[in-house]
């Protein structure tokens, strides 16, 4: 058996791999909704381990050392409270989120990229407010032209999202595996419906 194919192995086996721990702030709120706040099965072990974090939910697999079995954690809540950031990083993911994954213009899924809405040949600037998602067709429609110009329109007006507005925002967008253990974590804040 080659070396590099037996430690690959010993290290991270298949049917553990899959394994993340959902991880959650003091106040047992994801870190994160979107994307979701999960650590590998080795960093929730490791954080048990140094006692940072309590673990609220396991996994029904284990992981064995000579001399000790744990089973997996699922759910790790950290012992200090990590303070959210208060302002929202302009990136290509997080204006995606702001827009609801959809083209500002026709309201397609799938294919995005962004659009300037005053083209920067015509003095427009990267940000927030002038910003969007579009897809492939409308982008190359509208072009370096104004709106006008090409009879196109916004579905809302862009602006800067707040931190919380945007957590909200990917609370709407759950990844595509959700583990049992995780479901009360990540709604118990919602807003029950009379």
């Amino acid at each position: 058996m080659h070396a590099d194919f037996r430690t690959s192995f010993v290290r991270e086996p298949n049917s553990l791999r899959h394994h993340p721990a959902l991880v959650l702030n003091a106040d047992y709120r994801p870190l994160s909704y979107y994307p979701l706040s999960l650590w590998p099965w080795q960093e929730a072990v490791k954080a048990a381990f140094l006692d940072r974090v309590d673990i609220v939910a396991e996994y029904d697999q284990v992981v064995r050392s000579p001399s000790t079995e744990i089973r997996i954690p699922s759910v790790v809540v950290l012992k200090d409270y990590v303070k959210p950031q208060k302002r929202v990083a302009f990136t290509r993911f997080n204006l995606f989120l702001r827009d609801e994954f959809s083209c500002q213009y026709c309201g397609s899924r799938g294919d995005l990229t962004f659009d300037h809405v005053v083209p920067r040949a015509r003095g427009g600037v990267t940000s927030w407010e002038n910003v969007v998602a579009a897809c492939s067709p409308c982008n190359l429609k509208k072009g370096s032209k104004s709106l006008r110009q090409v009879s196109m329109n916004l579905r809302k007006t862009p602006r800067q999202p707040g931190a919380e507005e945007l957590r909200n925002m990917g609370r709407r967008f759950p990844p595509n595996h959700l583990h049992d253990t995780w479901i009360d974590f990540l709604y118990w804040d919602a807003e029950l419906e009379a």
